[in-house]
């Protein structure tokens, strides 16, 4: 007989009633008793039902919905009219043959409307009451590379010309690409009307309109379309598109005004632009950029009410010009764009006034000034350069001596990294002959030689081995011979090493050179530029208003333009200040030549054109910088990679798209180097170029090892002893004791290293960036060098 568990009632359970959060405070039972309802949240999980998902998904979609249209009306609200904004159309060819004006009067055709200032190249308008519009025309002649991208930079379309019969060429490649980096609005195809190839037959045009938009898609992939303007149906399609369309934003010119001169006027250096403001408002206060001349400041803003054209329409009074905006002193930006060095800051040693009367009253002779030098009795001094160099590059090698005394004062320069770079390059230096002076006192005359044969292939060969020279620094990077008959704690006495390139400490404000204390420095960059576009927002004039522009201080060459028309681009608040700039470069693919760092090339930033000498860096993936900020110098701008370029220019604000252009003489159309963006204006970004020094494993005892040809004088070793070592295989070690009087060491190692392993130690020292000039069209003449007084340049 199975036993009976026993089991307690159900019944004496105890069950607690559960609590309640509704209703829980005495406001919301006194809402209840007056008979309130609550109302139901949209996330409780009680009214998410279907009909509710439904109504919220409508009423989201309707939202967005409104956004796009009050974006889309504010966008086009410029435009509308025939008396409204023209709206700015870039016609570009891409292929030689091709006539603009042809396909701007297919255009005007296919609307039936007459086009207004064909006598004139700059721009041709039209006013289109079919939709209400008005266009104005920029026609680029085929090859005019600058004028094309200073077109698109205005333009609110771009109409690209192809032909039916002529492929598109390195030319117009090279634009395209230049243009794609730079940011293009939006882009319209069309062919024009050709009278010599109208007989080709429909379906070899289809097959051709094909093949078109085949290559444009490549270049900008939202081209649904080329348009035949030999047909009147496809011109009028294209013409709609135009007029009716809606442009697309330019992400560099957001935020950012600019006037395009429909009439132009010097008077006494104050230049007179009229025309309509795009883009943002335009103030008074902050300076314009006038292109190829620089920053200048506005005295007024006036307006410049346009009568209307119509007949039928009565005629107005005449309207006095009103003042819009104008130059107020007290907060107006200054033309002062580089700080002025105050060298009596740093520290003196010149006695004081005390010590002078001291030494009076105890009766020394103190001189009240110090006699000038008798003429012909001070020294000259004389130059060692490489032999062949001309008197323009001779002016700008250090002496020796100058190195001497930087070094003990400890300031670094960009003059002695060109030297080390020299250096490194082991030119010939020969010894120079003193020439007799001519003329006068302050400028020295050199006496040119003929290079002899031997002397000119030894050249040639040196600029043919660069491309050599850029395979070995790729495949034994940084690497660098120590010289046998220099010391190597001289040669390297501004080098430094670091046991960790990113945690060791480096100072930034550590021997600065004296252009660091012209430049400008942000304390926090990312708010100033939310401050300054966040009061752009409210101050000058609203865009779409015709006004009257008083520049003061330009030359009256800015005037007299000849393939476009003037346009004065409206800088922000500080873009005038110049700090240093890093870029993210990524190389362009179809470009094969070698781009060192620090060769001259042509910097497009925002309306900026400058010639710069680029200094190339690693850039840290994720945006890290380490502890220390430290990142490695890049002698060449590698194919695949991203680098950071450094050059001190005017700041920027905003996201600023930039490309790197290698103007070639006697060639028309320069080359693309490279595309990418603004980064950040950081001065405490240290760029540390490194070098290693190589050694032999000469004999190997397991975790020990003696090393030679890395010194070759037992007080190199000595100098260079706490630097830590490390082998081409991964081991670490350091130099134990020097070993006999040719330079050899004994070196321990964590652990065993092969004969076959290579010691390496390196070394790091910091360069800096060097000063951008404005963008000019180069002259047909010689450029002048500086000149030196007291400096005789001898070519040998």
């Amino acid at each position: 007989m199975v036993q009976a568990v026993h089991h307690h009632r159900p019944t004496l359970k105890q069950q607690n009633k559960p609590f309640k959060s509704k209703h829980a405070t005495k406001s919301a039972l006194k809402d209840i008793a007056k008979g309130r309802t609550q109302r139901p949240s949209p996330k409780s999980t009680a009214v998410n039902t279907a009909a509710q998902l439904r109504f919220n998904r409508r009423n989201t979609q309707k939202q967005i919905q409104a956004a796009k249209r009050a974006a889309l009306v504010a966008a086009t609200r410029i435009f509308n009219g025939t008396d409204g904004a023209p709206r700015i159309i870039a016609v570009i060819p891409l292929c030689e043959g091709i006539n603009t004006e042809d396909a701007i009067r297919a255009l005007s055709s296919a609307a039936g409307e007459e086009l207004e200032g064909v006598e004139g190249p700059k721009m041709w308008k039209m006013k289109a009451h079919r939709f209400k519009t008005s266009l104005m025309f920029l026609p680029v002649q085929y090859g005019r590379y600058w004028d094309a991208l200073d077109a698109a930079k205005v333009a609110d379309y771009v109409l690209f010309l192809f032909s039916p019969t002529v492929e598109v060429d390195r030319k117009g490649d090279t634009l395209l690409r230049t243009l794609q980096a730079q940011g293009l609005p939006t882009v319209v195809s069309v062919i024009p009307p050709d009278p010599l190839v109208h007989s080709l037959d429909q379906k070899s045009r289809s097959a051709i309109l094909k093949s078109l938009l085949s290559f444009i898609q490549y270049f900008e992939p939202s081209q649904t379309r080329v348009y035949d303007l030999f047909n009147s149906s496809d011109s009028l399609i294209a013409l709609r598109a135009l007029a009716e369309g809606h442009p697309r934003e330019v992400k560099w010119r957001s935020g950012r005004p600019w006037v395009i001169g429909e009439e132009v006027d010097w008077e006494d250096g104050v230049l007179k632009v009229t025309g309509i403001v795009r883009g943002a408002r335009l103030s008074a206060n902050r300076l314009v950029h006038v292109p190829n001349f620089g920053d200048y400041a506005v005295s007024k803003i006036m307006s410049a009410p346009s009568s209307p054209n119509n007949s039928h329409k009565r005629v107005p009074m005449d309207i006095e010009p009103q003042v819009l905006s104008e130059r107020v002193p007290s907060s107006a930006d200054s033309l002062s764009s580089t700080n002025i060095p105050d060298d009596m800051a740093n520290e003196q040693t010149w006695p004081t006034e005390e010590e002078l009367n001291s030494a009076k009253a105890q009766g020394h002779h103190i001189p009240e000034a110090i006699p000038d030098a008798g003429k012909g009795i001070t020294p000259k001094r004389i130059k060692r350069i490489p032999k062949g160099m001309s008197e323009y590059q001779a002016s700008w090698v250090v002496d020796d001596s100058d190195e001497d005394q930087e070094s003990e004062g400890g300031i670094h320069d960009d003059a002695s990294v060109q030297e080390d770079d020299a250096e490194e390059q082991d030119h010939e230096m020969v010894p120079l002959d003193s020439v007799t002076d001519v003329e006068t006192d302050r400028k020295s005359v050199v006496a040119f030689d003929d290079l002899d044969a031997e002397e000119e292939e030894k050249q040639l060969k040196e600029w043919r081995n660069r491309v050599q020279e850029e395979r070995d620094a790729q495949q034994f990077p940084d690497e660098l011979d120590t010289p046998q008959d220099i010391p190597a704690r001289t040669r390297f006495a501004r080098y430094r090493g670091m046991r960790s390139f990113r945690t060791s400490p480096w100072d930034p404000y550590e021997n600065l050179p004296r252009d660091y204390a012209r430049i400008f420095e942000f304390d926090d960059f990312k708010r100033t530029e939310r401050d300054v576009q966040k009061a752009a927002e409210t101050e000058g004039v609203e865009p779409g208003t015709r006004v009257t522009v008083y520049v003061d201080g330009v030359p009256e060459g800015a005037s007299a333009t000849r393939g476009l028309p003037l346009v004065i681009y409206g800088l922000l608040e500080h873009e005038h200040k110049k700090t240093v700039l890093h870029f993210t470069l990524q190389r362009n693919t179809e470009y094969d030549g070698s781009v060192r760092s620090k060769d001259p090339l042509t910097l497009c930033y925002g309306p900026r054109r400058l010639r710069v000498n680029p200094v190339y860096s690693q850039l840290t993936r994720g945006g890290g910088k380490g502890v220390n900020n430290v990142h490695k110098f890049e002698r060449f701008l590698w194919h695949g990679t991203t680098v950071v370029a450094s050059v001190y220019a005017p700041v920027i604000f905003g996201r600023q798209s930039c490309t790197l252009l290698r103007e070639i003489e006697g060639v028309e159309v320069p080359e693309l180097v490279a595309m990418g963006s603004f980064m950040n204006p950081d001065t405490t970004r240290i760029i540390a170029k490194r070098i290693i020094l190589t050694g032999h494993p000469f004999k190997v005892h397991r975790k020990s090892a003696t090393v030679r040809y890395m010194f070759f004088n037992p007080d190199d070793v000595q100098y260079f002893k706490p630097i830590q070592l490390h082998t081409k295989h991964g081991r670490s070690g350091h130099i134990r004791e020097s070993l006999g009087t040719h330079g050899y060491f004994k070196a321990h190692f964590d652990g065993p290293i092969s004969q076959m392993d290579t010691v390496c130690m390196a070394l790091y020292k910091r360069v800096y960036p060097r000063w951008s000039e404005p963008w000019r069209p180069k002259p047909s003449g010689s450029m002048d060098g500086p000149t030196n007084e007291d400096e005789d340049v001898v070519m040998g």
